[in-house]
Parts: C-alpha cells; structure tokens; sequence
C-alpha cells in the first residue's frame, strides 16, 4: 500500500471563565496515511494533543477542547506545490457562509 496526502478539518473550541460564548478555530490539518479510516484516526489522535487549558493575562482560565473532526479527505491535487489545491468544499448559501468567516466582512473575531 502507498500513502497519500488527507486534509483533515479540526474544529476547537475555546471555552473562557466570564465569557458569554465559546471562541471556535477551525484548523485545516495535514496528514499522511495509508486510508481514510487510518487518516481519521490520526486527525482525532491530533485533534486530541491540541486539546490545552491556560490562563490569559487577567488570570481566567481558557480551555481549548477538540469539538469536531469535521471532515478528513484526500488532497484535491496529488502533489503538494506551490499553488497545489489542498481542499475544496461546495455550498449554496452564501449568506450563511458569511456569517461565520468574519474575515468576509472585513470583521475581526
């Protein structure tokens, strides 16, 4: 068997004393492996290490937890090159796209 490249997208979230709602981060992920079932093994296994608590300079506790592997696939394109195609998705609802990539709207988190 030979490995292939799979893009897995990791979805954390951040949960902080006193905050009203969780911070999210979604990490798109590179993995090597041999099948996709090897490969989601391995995106939950690092999902799993990012996992972390600290605490922010106003002394409350941020705690960092794997929320979802969301989704673990091949590299769109066979070799990674510069402007190689890591990974594609298809949606129709723009609007609500633009609701959670604040970057969109020229918005910070």
């Amino acid at each position: 068997m030979f490995t292939e490249h799979y893009i897995a997208v990791l979805l954390l979230r951040a949960d902080q004393e006193g905050e009203v709602g969780p911070l999210y981060q979604e990490s798109f992920t590179l993995l090597t492996a041999e099948s996709e079932e090897e490969a989601r093994g391995k995106a939950l296994s690092i999902g799993k290490r990012r996992e972390h608590s600290y605490q922010a300079d106003d002394g409350t506790l941020i705690s960092w937890k794997l929320d979802h592997v969301v989704d673990v696939c091949v590299a769109v394109d066979d070799e990674l090159t510069d402007g190689a195609e890591l990974y594609s998705r298809y949606f129709r609802d723009y609007a609500a796209y633009c609701n959670v990539e604040p970057l969109l709207g020229g918005q910070s988190f």
